[in-house]
C-alpha cells in the first residue's frame, strides 16, 4: 500500500453539484431552523427519490440569502481540506427564484465564493446547469444567461437529470450557444444511459469533458473514439455504486478507462448523498481499484490540465503534484 497522503495531492473537483453538496450537518440544523421537514439524503430507494433530495437542500437553501452563502463556503472548504484547488459545481440560479432574480442570485454565490476562495486558497468556477427533464428553449435560455457571465465565474454548461429522458441532439443549439461563448461543453451522459450516449454528447454538443461517461467501456470503438477526440470523463465511484450503475467499486470500469488511454477525472457528485468527499473518491480509487500513486497523480493532472481553472492556478497545481510524487521517492531513497 502506497503512504503518501492524497489530502496533499492537489486536484480539481470538476464533478460536483452545488446543492448536492450541502453539509448534512448543516441540513440538519438548518431544517430545524426553519421548521421544515426532511428526509435522510442517503436513504434514497431509486434515482427518482434521489433527485427528490435535491428539492429539499434547495428548499432549505432557499429560504434565506445566508442558506446560500452558507453552502457555498462550506462547499470551499470542504474542497480545501480535501487538497482541491479548483472548485466548479453544477448550479442553476434560476430555481432560486424566493432569493431574487437569476444575476441577483447568481452575484450572491459568486461573491460569497470570492471571500470564501480568499480564506481557503482554492479557486472557484461554476458550471451552468441545464436539465435533460427541461424542454431545449430552457436550455438555451441557461446557455444564453451562461455566456453573460463566460469570464466572470461561469466557465462551463453542463447537461443534468437522468440521461435516458431526451437525446443529445435536441440540445445541440444551447450548447453551441455556450461554446461560441468560449465555455466548456461538460454535459452529463453514459450513466443511466448506454456508450451511444456518450458518442452522441461528444458529437452532437461538442463536449470536451462528459460528467460520468463510463458506460463507453461497455464499447470498444467508442473508448476508441474518446482517445481519438481526447475527450474527458468525470468518474464518480461511489455515485455509480450508490445508484446502481455498477455493482461494486471492485467492478467499477475505471481501470477498464484507463487501460484504453481515456483521461478521467475523479468527482464526488452528491457528498450529501454519498457521504464521500473528493479525497475519499481518491482513496477508494487506491484501496478498491489497486491504482498506483502515480496513476492517481495522473488522474489529478488531468482533472487540472481539463479544468477551467486559470492557466496559473493550473501550473502551480502540476508542480505540486510532481512534488507529491517526489518527496515520498526522496524520503524512500535517504531510509535506503
Amino acid at each position: 500500500m502506497e503512504s503518501r497522503d492524497l489530502r496533499l495531492l492537489p486536484k480539481a473537483e470538476l464533478h460536483l453539484h452545488l446543492l448536492g453538496a450541502l453539509r448534512a450537518t448543516t441540513m440538519a440544523e438548518l431544517a430545524a431552523a426553519e421548521g421544515i421537514s426532511v428526509r435522510d439524503p442517503r436513504l434514497f430507494a431509486d434515482f427518482d427519490e434521489f433527485q427528490q433530495c435535491f428539492q429539499d437542500a434547495f428548499r432549505l437553501t432557499a429560504a434565506r440569502p445566508e442558506n446560500l452563502r452558507r453552502m457555498v463556503r462550506e462547499v470551499i472548504a470542504d474542497a480545501a481540506a480535501d487538497g482541491v484547488v479548483w472548485v466548479q459545481p453544477h448550479f442553476d440560479p434560476f430555481f432560486y427564484t424566493p432569493l431574487g432574480s437569476p444575476d441577483q442570485v447568481m452575484e450572491m454565490v459568486l461573491d460569497e465564493a470570492a471571500s470564501a476562495s480568499r480564506e481557503y486558497g482554492v479557486g472557484f468556477g461554476l458550471t451552468m446547469a441545464t436539465s435533460r427533464h427541461a424542454e431545449p428553449e430552457v436550455a438555451e435560455e441557461r446557455a444564453r444567461f451562461a455566456a453573460r457571465y463566460a469570464g466572470r465565474g461561469v466557465h462551463a454548461l453542463g447537461l443534468t437529470g437522468n440521461d435516458t429522458v431526451a437525446p443529445a441532439a435536441v440540445f445541440a443549439n444551447a450548447f453551441k450557444i455556450a461554446r461560441d461563448a468560449g465555455l466548456t461543453a461538460a454535459p452529463h451522459a453514459g450513466e443511466l444511459a448506454g456508450p451511444e450516449s456518450v458518442r452522441a454528447v461528444v458529437e452532437e454538443l461538442g463536449a470536451t469533458r462528459v460528467a460520468h461517461g463510463i458506460r463507453a467501456a461497455e464499447d470498444p470503438a467508442v473508448l476508441a473514439f474518446l482517445v481519438e477526440r481526447e475527450a474527458t470523463l468525470d468518474v464518480c465511484l461511489t455515485s455509480n455504486v450508490l445508484l446502481g450503475v455498477t455493482a461494486s467499486i471492485e467492478s467499477h470500469p475505471l481501470p477498464t478507462l484507463l487501460a484504453a488511454g481515456v483521461r478521467c477525472s475523479l468527482g464526488a457528485d452528491d457528498p450529501l448523498m454519498f457521504d464521500k468527499g473528493l479525497y475519499d473518491e481518491y482513496s477508494l480509487a487506491r484501496t478498491e481499484l489497486g491504482l498506483s500513486d502515480e496513476q492517481l497523480a495522473a488522474i489529478a493532472r488531468t482533472s487540472l490540465e481539463t479544468s477551467d481553472a486559470p492557466a496559473d492556478l493550473v501550473a502551480t497545481g502540476l508542480a505540486g503534484i510532481t512534488d507529491w510524487l517526489r518527496a515520498d521517492d526522496q524520503l524512500v531513497q535517504e531510509r535506503g
